[in-house]
């Protein structure tokens, strides 16, 4: 039975090298998949600890496919993100939403053993889209959950909102670039001027530096605010801006509370959108989008050996990533 080596964290935070044993053949619609890039999301911090793979931001080459796969032959590049599996059989898998199915949460949640800190893995075919040609993997990886998760979140958009962006970072120089783009009215807010610049070459219309403000103005009040910094915002300070029935989508993961002035929500019709892992086909759109308009990631690579991971997710943890880690397999 072949072995392939993946990268498990450990209690001590410490990723630690390992190898999990896979059967000799493939069965129904399953593809082996040689780890050609991962993206270090955000979410694998939480996990550090955790004796589990960690990563799902995966490309890579598939390397052979089983008797009911129908798609997928050796030789194509395909991405994965966080939700491998559903039941298929439940409301949310009929709507469209298998990010929802229950089923689908505890087989993400239990199956240890897979992930794309790892030289190879084994998904279903019906899991993993094609990568389009003009995406390298570098770039690709952190697509398959920071691009999801914010193109995602600009579903059903028109070209005549504007689009407010808090916080300048792995997840909010994507959304950037991905709601200019879409034609919108980009408004970054960012705590210093520092990356002023930065965000109006990657798109933005409109930059405000919100450190010590008592109060901010736009020229346009915020149809859609994503939420993308990782310290929760002074919603006094935001409220003003947003338009009448804006939509506010926290993107981060944060384990403390959200809180947010009541009458705010009442008052003006504000609503609060519960952010998600993309669904299949919200990943096969963004990667088209991303392809045709030249939406690129941007990314530090570190080789894929425990020192690095750690080295890597180690300057994640500090902020101090410019915007994306990607892990190349050694």
């Amino acid at each position: 039975m072949p072995s392939f080596t993946v990268f498990k964290g450990h209690e001590s935070g410490n990723l630690v090298k390992s190898t999990t044993t896979k059967p000799d053949e493939l069965t129904e619609d399953y593809v082996l998949l040689r780890v050609t890039a991962s993206g270090l999301c955000g979410t694998d911090l939480h996990f550090r600890h955790t004796d589990m793979v960690l990563g799902h931001e995966g490309v890579g080459i598939v390397e052979a496919v089983g008797p009911q796969a129908r798609y997928l032959q050796k030789g194509d590049r395909v991405g994965w993100g966080y939700e491998v599996d559903s039941c298929g059989h439940c409301a949310e898998c009929l709507r469209g939403d298998e990010v929802f199915c229950s089923e689908g949460q505890k087989y993400s949640e239990t199956n240890f053993d897979q992930g794309s800190f790892a030289s190879h893995a084994i998904w279903r075919e019906s899991w993993v889209h094609k990568i389009p040609d003009t995406l390298s993997d570098v770039a690709a990886a952190p697509l398959q959950c920071g691009g999801g998760t914010v193109f995602q979140a600009l579903q059903g958009i028109k070209p005549t909102e504007t689009v407010g962006i808090l916080g300048i970072g792995g997840l909010g120089h994507l959304a950037i670039q991905f709601a200019a783009k879409m034609g919108c009215r980009v408004v970054v807010l960012s705590g210093s001027e520092r990356k002023r610049e930065e965000a109006l070459r990657l798109g933005a219309h409109e930059f405000i530096a919100t450190k010590g403000a008592t109060a901010l103005s736009v020229s346009s009040r915020l149809d859609r605010l994503l939420v993308t910094a990782a310290v929760p915002p002074d919603w006094n300070l935001l409220i003003p801006i947003l338009a009448p029935r804006a939509a506010i989508y926290p993107l981060t993961v944060n384990m403390g509370n959200f809180s947010i002035p009541y009458m705010a929500l009442i008052s003006r019709g504000i609503h609060v959108v519960g952010s998600q892992v993309p669904a299949r086909a919200i990943h096969k759109e963004m990667l088209e989008f991303a392809a045709l308009h030249h939406i690129e990631p941007i990314t530090e690579t570190f080789p894929m050996t425990e020192e690095k991971i750690t080295e890597a997710m180690d300057k994640l943890d500090r902020g101090e990533v410019y915007y994306r880690a990607v892990l190349i397999p050694q």
